[in-house]
């Protein structure tokens, strides 16, 4: 009856008002009837109507323009370090505050992807001549915390070394085995990009060699010195650098230095110069070979000649 297709209409129409209320609230759909930039749809074009597919409420749409091809602000979490870098590039080079989308396109990985350390040492051996791990902390892109724990060096301690590490005879009773704090620290490290200020020497008190590409060493960084106006060959410290860029003292006392502080100041001087040094990196990564199977050039049929077959296959064959 003419009754009933009204209120089915009308029930229609409540649905689709209430998902639409539902897109605005979130934002997808703004109050005049536009999409999000995203999906570029003009209103005059898009007729959006709700319908039931398979159980689910689906937006069905008019004609919709083709949108724009426009490189993404996000990357797997997943990426490689080249990919990282080559994004960062390809932002960089798009231009149109496309500073701003390399860093958004950061703040998507590096939640888990990137992480700065910094380890104090003690001294053990002859004379207290070698450097043992006795602290070891990391912190996130943030700077928050995500480990901070004393280590108890395999070798019995020599020299404290309190005035520049900080640790003293107290700390030791709450440290852990080394053997654990290097299985704990290298799990945290494994697949992230990490920063630190000479970090070779954190790297060799953990007993450890990270990989170069997925290294970032603040003491290493040209435009950071270039920055602070000092010379680009001189070896400069985290303190004079922190000094210089970021207008703050570290490392000052008698009290001896935070690994927590210093962690938090290498990744803060990253932060400073990451798109300018990223960029820089992609420029220095050497080109990758195409592969053979999605190679334009090469010749599909090549595949089934004799050379290209497993010898224990052929042998079989024969």
């Amino acid at each position: 009856s003419p009754q009933g297709r009204s209120k089915k209409k009308s029930r229609k129409h409540q649905r689709f008002m209430e998902r639409r209320a539902l897109l605005e609230q979130k934002g997808l759909l703004s109050p005049h009837g536009r999409l999000g930039s995203q999906t570029l749809l003009e209103e005059s074009e898009a007729h959006a109507i709700l319908t039931k597919a398979n159980g689910t409420t689906a937006l069905r749409c008019g004609k919709v323009p083709k949108p724009r091809q426009v490189i993404s602000a996000s990357l797997s979490p997943s990426a490689s370090p080249d990919s990282i870098a080559r994004h960062h590039s390809v932002l960089l080079s798009q231009g149109n505050g496309s500073a701003k989308k390399v860093r958004t396109s950061s703040l998507v990985l590096r939640p888990g992807k990137y992480v700065a350390i910094d380890c104090e040492m003690v001294g053990t051996g002859p004379q207290g001549r070698l450097s043992e791990l006795a602290r070891c902390s990391v912190v996130n892109y943030e700077g928050d915390v995500v480990y901070d724990k004393y280590v108890q060096p395999e070798l019995p301690i020599v020299d404290y070394r309190t005035r520049w590490s900080g640790i003293t005879k107290q700390h030791m009773k709450s440290a852990i085995p080394f053997k654990v704090a290097q299985a704990e620290i290298l799990k945290i490290l494994k697949d992230k990009i990490v920063v630190g200020h000479a970090i070779h020497n954190d790297f060799q008190a953990l007993k450890y060699f990270h990989p170069k590409d997925r290294t970032r060493d603040t003491s290493q960084i040209p435009v950071l010195k270039q920055r602070a106006g000092l010379p680009v060959r001189a070896n400069v410290s985290l303190k004079n650098l922190a000094r210089h860029l970021l207008h703050k003292k570290i490392q000052v006392g008698c009290k001896g230095h935070s690994s927590v502080e210093d962690a938090q100041t290498a990744m803060e001087l990253y932060r400073l110069v990451e798109v300018q040094w990223e960029k820089e990196l992609a420029r220095s990564l050497p080109p990758q070979p195409p592969s053979p199977i999605t190679d334009p050039t090469a010749d599909s049929s090549q595949y089934m000649d004799d050379r290209y077959w497993p010898t224990d296959l052929m042998t079989g064959s024969l």
